[in-house]
């Protein structure tokens, strides 16, 4: 299970120099949030950040797009080198034509759902994303508390995956933590989105030897 390393809760910091210290620490992804205050009520940042950021690192830039009407938007994204990009399905009426427009630019494309909608409602899109990103907390927000009962969203994909022979990565997002980095894992989580713990402190092996050698037996 791969770790993406969300840069929400340190915009305020030196994001060259903590780009830089993830990928020394041996992480491939960082995963970033943009988020508008109209599809979610937060603004962060837009493709002008990306841009500035990819010509400084070669991490996999993990772009999640929590902005109203992506299909408007995603060709900056694309432009601006992100490596992966994933859109809500809540977001668009034209799922279909954000999927095929990043597809054709030769990038993986994610789909993303809130905690309230039904995972059944991907099945129609699942034949062609890369990725599919589960929210374990409403999204808007980072150092939120993880709501365990999304992971039977994960199962629920993992038994898809089987039956159907599908390969998507499935990510979980949202309030991970040392307490249930495992159960992600357990599940069959591909890639966790880790943020407010992650940059608790500035020694990134170590908090990612704590996640990692943490028992949790409380497994679903």
């Amino acid at each position: 299970m791969q770790i993406a390393p969300s840069i929400l809760s340190v915009l305020n910091k030196d994001l060259t120099s903590i780009l830089n210290k993830v990928e020394s620490s041996g992480i491939k992804y960082i995963h970033l949030d943009v988020m508008d205050n109209i599809f979610v009520p937060n603004k962060t940042f837009d493709d002008c950040l990306i841009k500035d950021l990819r010509k400084k690192s070669n991490l996999i830039f993990d772009t999640h797009l929590m902005i109203e009407k992506p299909e408007l938007f995603v060709e900056n994204y694309i432009d601006a080198g992100s490596d992966i990009i994933t859109f809500h399905l809540e977001a668009t009426t034209s799922p279909n034509f954000v999927i095929e427009t990043i597809h054709r630019a030769n990038k993986k494309v994610g789909i993303s759902i809130k905690p309230k909608t039904p995972v059944e409602e991907l099945i129609p899109y699942l034949n062609d994303v890369d990725l599919v990103l589960i929210m374990s907390v409403e999204p808007g927000f980072g150092g939120q508390a993880f709501m365990a009962d999304m992971l039977e969203k994960v199962k629920w994909l993992k038994k898809y995956q089987k039956e159907n022979n599908k390969n998507f990565l499935i990510e979980i997002d949202g309030g991970i933590n040392q307490t249930n980095y495992n159960l992600c894992k357990k599940v069959g989580c591909d890639i966790v989105v880790i943020g407010t713990y992650f940059f608790k402190d500035d020694n990134y092996e170590k908090t990612i030897k704590e996640l990692e050698q943490y028992e949790n037996n409380n497994c679903c």
